[in-house]
């Protein structure tokens, strides 16, 4: 055999399992179906940990926010999306986000250049009987090979709907309309904030109800949609104010475009719609929160009706796409292998985690475990404490089997902190602790 582990998925959590294993002088096989004449409904080309949905690693605060800690204890555990994200990264207030094609970039030139890595553009359609594997097929994983793994498994994969979110070019965006700001002026002017009168509101959410939307295949028509990449308007059809209380939500963000002698400093509207950078150069802008399954000549009438998009110029429209994973908790060991097939690990969101970091915190672990069986030693789990250890632990088996579902990284996913501490302290108490934990288990690294 030519590798040590073969890893199929060239991914977030594929990439960072490479990643991992390279470093340690580990021979691996990197097989990624794009670029070797097969796509997929979302990616738009065939660069390694390409990111589809958002260019947003959500926030980046690793004292109070359980995804800004997953970010420190990546960084701790030499991760590569961590450190290409700081390359890639663009302006987003307290949120870490990045140029889609710097970020990918970064991380295919750091894997091309371990000399124990091969990348190779295959389709792998049937899991492999034998040698050390992870799968990293993301949610959109190939059919055969869906197959292959249900055959494995003994059951079916659960299945739900991702969609995704416009992007627009800067130049086409009316800024005497918009104005750039962050919610509560907090970290920096970052945001393009296009306002809405209460009855523009009303006129787009009614637009939003009633425009053309894709329609779904059979095997797609029971598939539920995944609570933290709604479409925008399934939400909307659940209220009229639903969408003022979530993505469109006005509070903390003044209209300087409607100040008075009386305000200033300008009013809140009634609803806002943003728009965050998605490149470092600044020309193109997603929509945050505007995943949908409008059809592309809808989304580009409806969302022409909001304020300062009057004439904008779409980069890419949004889409919807099936996101499949696998019964974790039911089908892996705490090391995340396949317990009829112990040669084969899940790693990503195939195996249930939600999020672009997860999924790569997943891959990460994956990569130490293999590493650490092909060395003979002993595999110690991160403390449970710890963002790494409760995401582990949740895939793995503390998540309730039954009504198991897509789940980010989330303080409810820790043991709990000490009952004295006060509710306005636990956040510092969850990270701070975790930071304690982690400074240990770091050590046992090689």
């Amino acid at each position: 055999m030519s590798h040590d582990v073969h890893i199929i998925g060239g991914g977030l959590a594929g990439s960072e399992a490479a990643w991992q294993l390279a470093r340690r002088g580990l021979r691996v096989r990197l097989s990624e179906m794009r670029g070797g004449g097969h796509g997929t409904p979302a990616h738009q080309g065939d660069g390694l940990a390409e990111l589809v949905c958002s260019n947003s690693f959500r926030s980046d605060d690793d004292e109070r926010n359980a995804v800004g800690l997953l970010h420190h204890e990546m960084r701790a555990c030499d991760s590569l999306v961590m450190a290409a994200a700081a390359k890639a990264q663009v302006p987003a207030g307290s949120a870490l986000a990045v140029d889609r094609d710097v970020f990918s970039a970064e991380i295919e030139a750091a894997l091309v250049a371990q000399p124990g890595l091969e990348l190779v553009r295959e389709r792998v359609e049937t899991l492999p009987s034998a040698g050390l594997t992870i799968v990293a097929t993301g949610p959109l994983t190939a059919g055969a090979l869906a197959q292959s793994i249900g055959a494995a498994t003994g059951a079916e994969s659960l299945a739900f709907f991702d969609a995704i979110a416009p992007i627009v070019q800067h130049e086409s965006i009316n800024m005497d309309v918009c104005w750039m700001a962050a919610r509560w002026d907090k970290g920096g002017k970052d945001y393009i904030n296009c306002p809405m009168t209460r009855d523009q509101y009303l006129a787009f959410r009614e637009e939003l109800l009633a425009g053309d939307k894709t329609e779904f295949r059979e095997w797609e028509a029971n598939t539920p949609y995944f609570e933290g990449c709604m479409p925008i308007e399934v939400m909307a059809e659940r209220g009229v104010d639903t969408l003022r209380f979530g993505p469109m939500k006005p509070v903390g963000l003044d209209n300087p475009h409607w100040a008075t002698p009386e305000h200033p400093s300008g009013r809140w509207p009634h609803a806002v719609v943003q728009l965050r950078q998605d490149n470092k150069l600044g020309t193109l802008w997603n929509m945050v929160g505007f995943q949908t399954k409008l059809k592309y000549g809808e989304q580009q009438r409806v969302f022409r009706t909001i304020p300062g998009l009057e004439q904008a110029e779409f980069a890419r429209l949004g889409g919807l796409h099936r996101n499949t994973f696998i019964n974790s908790p039911t089908l892996l060991d705490r090391q995340l292998r396949l317990k009829s097939s112990p040669h084969i690990r899940f790693a990503g969101q195939i195996t249930g985690c939600e999020g672009y970091v997860e999924s790569a915190s997943v891959g990460l672990l994956a990569g130490l475990m293999a590493a650490a069986e092909l060395a003979g030693r002993e595999w110690t789990a991160p403390p449970r404490t710890t963002a790494l250890g409760a995401l582990l632990s949740h895939i793995t088996g503390d998540a309730e089997a039954e009504t198991y579902q897509p789940m980010n990284v989330n303080f409810g996913l820790f043991p709990p902190v000490d009952p004295d501490v006060k509710k306005k302290q636990r956040k510092e108490a969850y990270t701070a602790r975790a930071k304690a934990d982690l400074a240990g288990w770091v050590v046992s690294l090689v």
